[in-house]
């Protein structure tokens, strides 16, 4: 299981998915009208390291964050 969690503004529960890559997450994600905006402008990162590509194979207990954009000064 890949543990995901959904941070800053995003206001969801972490999930707990059967998931191999992050492709058959956004999937997932993407059935919930509230997570689409923010699958198209967060960042992800698979065990606190970022990555730019959706093929990177997930294992047991990986945890996958999304990191949605924010200000501050």
């Amino acid at each position: 299981m890949v543990q995901v969690e959904f941070l800053g503004p995003i206001q969801k529960e972490p999930l707990k998915l059967d998931i191999t890559n992050l492709n058959e997450l956004a999937k997932i994600l993407q059935q919930d009208e509230s997570m689409r905006e923010w699958l198209e402008n967060s960042a992800v990162a698979i065990n606190d390291t970022l990555v730019s590509s959706r093929d990177v194979e997930l294992k047991d207990g990986d945890r996958v964050a999304l990191l949605p954009p924010v200000c501050g000064g």
